[in-house]
């Protein structure tokens, strides 16, 4: 009770203190949940990327979605490969053409071929929140992403138009209405902006993403924009992909390693550059505590010498200024907390079309052991000088 005694009396200036520390808390949730956010959208494809080896046109710069063309009969060479357990073609297309960012940190809204057996053998395993799964014999029927359910607010059994009419669409603009069979458990990663069909269903909005000049010269039924290959327990992933590389003309098999390697070195700059930022705020509200906390010894000298000369030892005074700077700071944390947290909800309730924040259990227990942290270190030092001063001296003071 002493101790909030003792904030309550030099209210606007312990306001002022603890409103630094809510400044450097709201900081750190802000720009840590955006750094969550990121990292668990990375750590997805990480671990989904080390489980498979990605397969391309030899001519394409990237792999699966916006891949260049190949012929699907390069699955069945790719299984005849030394230690392939299976392929999967893909088909990607994008869900809004011409339209904005998708609804997870920047993945565009997606729409891609899925056969329900490759969950069996990726390490990145997808659930169903509602509904059931397509087959590879399904059509006109979609799975959701939780995410792009959330932006068109669908539900199992709702009709959906695919890929999604733009504004300024052509006149050769071509989408089919599918019927949402399921929507997938939010992942945090990229399944939540995506829309899966059955590989046929896959090469139809192929067809018809096409320019009409030569849509009906290219049969899509046989053609894929990427396959994903899965080895059998105990395959070295990475040399699979040089064995497919050396075996099978006219492809490029990306080796897991170098993906993996790209996402943990894109978590690591990102994380450093926002917690950066956050830890700057938070010196600046721990030197505030530094401030108040020195002014508390020098307002309350004669106090001081009056409870040694009556007993009290250097560790009671010690004790007593060193909580009040750790009350502050976890008034403080708290507070910052709390904002934090509501704000970061609030904006990716208004922007459902771009997820930004994440707040993690691991993130509030750092903001809050921050906190707490930032006010006893920032304290100690004003403590040390209120325990060690000398009785006779304090009680003369004026």
């Amino acid at each position: 009770m002493e101790i909030i005694r003792n904030l309550t009396r030099r209210k606007l200036r312990n306001f002022l203190t603890i409103s630094g520390i809510v400044i450097g808390v709201l900081a750190l949730v802000t720009m840590g949940s955006m750094a969550e956010k990121f990292n668990a959208l990375l750590a997805g494809g990480a671990t989904y990327f080390s489980s498979n080896v990605q397969v391309a046109d030899e001519s394409s710069s990237s792999q699966g979605f916006g891949g260049a063309l190949m012929p699907l009969s390069k699955v069945t060479e790719i299984e005849q490969v030394s230690g392939v357990a299976i392929a999967f073609a893909e088909i990607g297309v994008s869900a809004k053409p011409g339209g904005n960012a998708g609804v997870s940190f920047g993945i565009p809204d997606y729409i891609s071929s899925t056969d329900p057996k490759a969950n069996d053998y990726s390490k990145f395993k997808v659930s169903l929140a509602r509904g059931r799964d397509i087959t590879n014999a399904s059509q006109g029927e979609v799975v959701l992403g939780a995410d792009f359910a959330s932006e068109f607010k669908k539900k199992v059994g709702d009709a959906l138009d695919l890929p999604i009419r733009p504004t300024d669409a052509r006149p050769d603009f071509v989408n089919h209405t599918f019927t949402v069979v399921g929507i997938l458990n939010k992942t945090q990663t990229a399944p939540d902006s995506g829309a899966f069909v059955s590989l046929t269903d896959a090469q139809l909005l192929l067809k018809d993403s096409l320019p009409a000049a030569i849509r009906g010269s290219v049969d899509t039924s046989q053609l894929a924009t990427g396959i994903t290959v899965y080895g059998n327990p105990g395959v070295n992933l990475d040399q699979l992909a040089d064995r497919i590389n050396r075996e099978v003309a006219g492809v490029k098999a990306t080796k897991p390693s170098q993906l993996v390697a790209s996402f943990n070195a894109g978590a690591a700059i990102f994380t450093a550059v926002t917690t950066g930022a956050a830890l700057l705020a938070l010196v600046v509200g721990g030197l505030s505590v530094v401030n108040t906390m020195l002014m508390a010894v020098t307002e309350r000298v004669r106090e001081i010498g009056l409870k040694k000369a009556v007993g009290a030892r250097v560790g009671h005074i010690l004790r007593e200024f060193l909580l009040e700077a750790v009350v502050i700071g976890a008034i403080g944390g708290a507070i910052g907390l709390f904002l934090g947290w509501g704000l970061t909800t609030l904006v990716n309730l208004g922007a459902p079309t771009l997820s930004l924040f994440l707040v993690t259990w691991r993130l509030v227990i750092v903001a809050l052991v921050f906190s707490v942290g930032l006010g006893a270190v920032a304290g100690i030092i004003p403590a040390f000088r209120a325990a060690r001063m000398d009785p006779v001296r304090a009680l003369r003071a004026q």
